[in-house]
């Protein structure tokens, strides 16, 4: 369901949305998407993430995988359509996305510098429930699709884990802050998505919102993010999306990745800067497009490419710290391609 420099503050990068387009498996769920919701006939004219938008895990070093809501996920992952071939069916129709791919993304939120990491997708629906995998986040829809419906309503817990800066940072002034902690985060995804609004009865418009909270006793704050989508295939084998999202912090965010006191000034040559922890804060803006085309001559099935890219911009208290003023950038851009199963 939505997504809101300098070399110290190293982005989650592995995917906390997050966002959004962060590509790889981004686009993966835009097929899934179409998948559910393909249509059974081509359409020869153009006809559109909770939570959502993201990508992407594997263990060692955390900060080397694509990661949680800072990356818009989501920019491909509108909620699946409702729509299926058997018309006995009372829940929408069960099935399973898989993707893989690569992605590059700052080296942490606010870096102006860059990594390649690998990228991940799971999603998929039993019985009228979905759950997804957005990066290193999971996320589980507690509210049953029925087929057909056009207003789907989603509501379930999404957990967390957060990799900012944990590892491989590469500005020197950065790393002299030290590494933080991985954190575990834990709350709500919401959201809805209407179909059939503009170009077909299969495009989609979604607004979602994600709210967590560390549990980990490492920023010890909360983040929200709210994020609107639209996508719509464009015939039977070609899907394309667009997101937009904001990411809200509280103040333990803002101090713990962004704030610098005096120790940690002396060791680094970065000022001393307390502004982002001093209130909640929207600290960063996101947009993104994504497309996915199928390999088979129908989305909801086969094998599909993805790519998608994403903007992001840093702002206001967390664009002021040394960390992005200074040692890193704020303008942020995630694009990524990869492939997808979906059956």
């Amino acid at each position: 369901m939505d997504t809101p420099v300098s070399h110290a503050d190293r982005r989650p990068a592995p995917a906390l949305l997050t966002a959004i387009l962060c590509a790889a498996a981004l686009a993966a769920a835009a097929t899934a998407h179409a998948r559910d919701s393909g249509p059974d006939t081509d359409l020869s004219v153009p006809d559109a993430a909770g939570a959502a938008p993201a990508l992407v895990p594997v263990i060692p070093a955390p900060a080397s995988h694509f990661q949680d809501s800072e990356v818009d996920q989501d920019i491909l992952l509108p909620p699946a359509r409702p729509q299926d071939d058997d018309p006995d069916r009372k829940w929408s129709r069960d099935y399973l996305a898989l993707a893989a791919g690569v992605v590059t993304v700052p080296s942490y939120l606010g870096s102006d510098q860059r990594a390649v990491i690998p990228g991940f997708y799971l999603r998929g629906r039993l019985s009228g429930f979905s759950f997804s995998t957005r990066g290193t986040n999971l996320q589980v829809d507690l509210i049953r699709q029925r087929r057909g419906q056009r207003v789907d309503w989603k509501l379930g817990p999404i957990i967390n884990l957060r990799s900012d800066r944990t590892g491989r940072i590469k500005d020197p002034q950065v790393e002299a802050l030290g590494e933080r902690k991985l954190a575990v985060e834990a709350g709500i995804s919401a959201g809805v998505t209407y179909s059939g609004l503009i170009t077909s009865k299969y495009d989609q418009i979604g607004f979602r919102v994600v709210a967590l909270k560390d549990i980990s006793g490492r920023h010890g704050s909360w983040l929200a993010s709210p994020t609107i989508e639209y996508g719509t295939p464009i015939s039977k084998r070609a899907y394309v999306g667009l997101s937009a999202s904001v990411n809200v912090y509280g103040k333990g965010f803002g101090d713990y990745y962004f704030d610098i006191d005096q120790a940690g000034s002396d060791v680094s040559g970065l000022p001393v800067y307390d502004g982002a922890g001093r209130k909640a804060t929207a600290g960063k803006y996101t947009i993104g497009a994504a497309g996915a085309y199928s390999l088979s001559g129908d989305l909801r099935k086969g094998f599909v490419l993805i790519g998608g890219v994403q903007y992001g911009r840093v702002a206001s208290r967390y664009a002021a710290s040394p960390i992005v003023r200074i040692a890193g950038d704020a303008d942020q851009w995630i694009g990524g391609a990869g492939i997808a199963y979906q059956f």
